[in-house]
């Protein structure tokens, strides 16, 4: 056994250096893989890393970018026909192991054809895999060829697959605006809007939460001693923000027994609004059906000269400066006081 070695096969040349840990097809450097387990093992790490749909495509560029080098270098053979040099890619393939590849119904005037491909490297791939649908490599490939061999664009369908019983896959080729940089542009745009749209999804479940907790931040009830609760309120009140201050309130007040409710004005913007003196009015008589009594505190003299210019009257409370002030006042009404 030497080192060196040169097989001839079919007219193909296959050379092998050892030494060197060289191995030529047709004067070209080659190298060999075993298709069910390493090249196999190739897919499957590409598949894993990048997902189904994105490494679909980047077998499909692959295989096309691949096929348009092989069919611009034949149709810079001038005395080769289109047909005579995809017979001479077809039996060339075979020599290397890719499989059974037939082209029939050529035609250089539509630019079309059909390619039947039996038990090729991909197939025995995408079959070790458990695959149901065969890949996209070769089919572009070949549309790759015929677009360096035709001059314009090719795309492809494949109409029949091996991997579902059949004795060939078909692939129809056929001249279209359809290419690898939109399909690369199509799929970076949908990853795009599903990251959006996620982004979108997060936002509003975020929002909703926030919602929730100021919706309870808003509208708190304190009970500070026996028979007396607290309710600061904060900022401007919207209808459903009024709506949730009314409902907590007077939902609550039971559970506490309160005789008096304190609402706390310190918080409230110094523009009071109507909306807003009309919701404490709400709130104090509503109050006073259930048997509580309402008193406001926390009334700065700017807050006191706008709830004046105001339309409600607010001569039913008993109003007080500081909240210490009206918890004192509210325990003397009940024959109590702080010792």
């Amino acid at each position: 056994m030497t080192n060196d070695s040169q097989t001839i096969i079919d007219g193909f040349k296959f050379n092998w250096e050892i030494k060197k840990g060289v191995f030529q097809f047709e004067g070209q450097e080659a190298v060999l893989f075993w298709i069910s387990t390493a090249m196999k093992s190739f897919f499957d790490t590409i598949e894993e890393i990048s997902g189904e749909e994105a490494s679909n495509l980047v077998f499909e560029t692959a295989g096309f970018r691949q096929g348009l080098v092989v069919g611009e270098y034949f149709e810079k053979m001038k005395d080769l026909s289109v047909e005579d040099a995809a017979k001479a890619i077809t039996t060339t393939y075979a020599s290397a192991g890719w499989g059974k590849i037939e082209i029939k119904e050529l035609n250089y005037q539509t630019k079309t054809l059909s390619a039947y491909l039996k038990d090729t490297w991909e197939h025995k791939i995408n079959v070790a895999q458990g695959k149901d649908k065969g890949g996209s490599f070769l089919p572009a490939h070949f549309a790759g060829i015929f677009t360096g061999l035709f001059g314009t664009n090719i795309w492809y369908e494949t109409t029949q697959h091996q991997l579902d019983g059949n004795e060939f896959s078909i692939i129809e080729y056929f001249p279209s605006e359809i290419n690898i940089s939109s399909n690369i542009h199509e799929l970076a745009r949908k990853k795009e809007s599903e990251q959006i749209k996620y982004l979108e999804r997060l936002v509003e479940e975020k929002t909703g939460e926030l919602q929730g907790l100021v919706k309870k931040l808003s509208s708190p009830i304190i009970p500070v001693l026996e028979g007396i609760v607290v309710v600061p309120m904060i900022g401007t009140y919207e209808l459903d923000r009024a709506e949730d201050l009314i409902i907590n309130t007077l939902n609550n007040l039971p559970a506490h027994k309160a005789n008096y409710l304190i609402l706390d004005l310190t918080g409230l913007d110094q523009e009071i609004s109507d909306h807003t003196a009309s919701l404490i009015e709400k709130i104090g008589a509503a109050s006073s059906l259930i048997g509580t009594k309402t008193i406001l505190v926390g009334i700065t003299t700017e807050l006191s000269i706008a709830i004046s210019r105001s339309t409600i009257n607010f001569s039913q409370f008993e109003c007080f400066q500081s909240l210490q002030h009206g918890i004192h006042f509210a325990l003397s009404q009940m024959g109590r006081k702080i010792i």
